[in-house]
């Protein structure tokens, strides 16, 4: 699997592979009970190189669908478009966390109002200039330098959920470390990746913490407006 990703990562993951715990990485091996698979956890690493990581976005863990979790933080597999003429598609509306960063996006980019960010009011803005898929979304944040992780790399079962996060904090660590020369700024979404700073290799990172998107809070936060603003997501260039 590490050898499917950039060249730029290669030695980099061996190492942070190395890290993780012996049993658990004969667990990985296996490539069996969790998802996505052993190919595809690592997809983050196949379309972005090293040297362009600006920021590193970590969620908690992939979508407990295996139809969703394509190895990207955010970007849900099951989501054949963005936009419907009623609004959000369904598929979005149904996963909490995705539709609120969809919102607080439309709203840092001046399309929506924290006034009403109501299925009306997105079917009622002018979309002629949006991407509207999955892929075009994850492309848009890799051009702004952002490399989309978990806090956890695999999904089993929610209530193995802090356990997988546990084991995958060694990973991270090493990671981190092996990206001095980029230092890129740590992007913290909720409690599980808040917690990563305890980590002494992300000690001296620059951080910017957020509540996790699935609050509904996330979507009017300036803080948020303010680092997603620049990036124009959702622009189609």
């Amino acid at each position: 699997m590490i050898h499917e990703v950039d060249a730029s990562w290669q030695e980099s993951l061996r190492r942070a592979w190395a890290a993780l715990p012996k049993a658990y990485r004969d667990f990985l091996d296996a490539d069996a009970g969790y998802f996505p698979n052993k190919s595809a956890m690592f997809n983050a690493f196949k379309t972005m190189r090293k040297r362009d990581v600006r920021y590193i976005l970590f969620g908690q863990d992939p979508y407990p669908r295996i139809r969703s979790a394509i190895g990207y933080a955010f970007i849900d597999g099951a989501v054949e478009q963005i936009f419907v003429p009623k609004g959000l598609d369904t598929r979005i509306n149904r996963a909490t966390s995705l539709r609120n960063f969809v919102k607080m996006v439309l709203v840092a980019d001046g399309r929506l109002s924290c006034a009403d960010t109501s299925q009306d009011a997105i079917a009622a803005m002018d979309k002629t200039d949006l991407i509207d898929s999955m892929d075009a979304l994850r492309a848009n944040f890799e051009k702004s330098g952002v490399l989309l992780l978990n806090t956890a790399l695999i999904f089993t079962a929610k209530e193995a959920s802090a356990y997988h996060i546990r084991m995958w904090q060694g990973f991270i660590g090493r990671l981190v470390e092996q990206m001095q020369p980029e230092s890129p700024k740590l992007i913290l979404f909720g409690a599980h990746a808040k917690a990563l700073k305890k980590l002494p290799a992300l000690s001296a990172c620059e951080t910017i913490e957020l509540e996790h998107p699935y609050n509904h809070t996330f979507i009017c936060n300036p803080d948020a407006h303010r680092l997603f603003g620049d990036m124009e997501l959702f622009k189609d260039f």
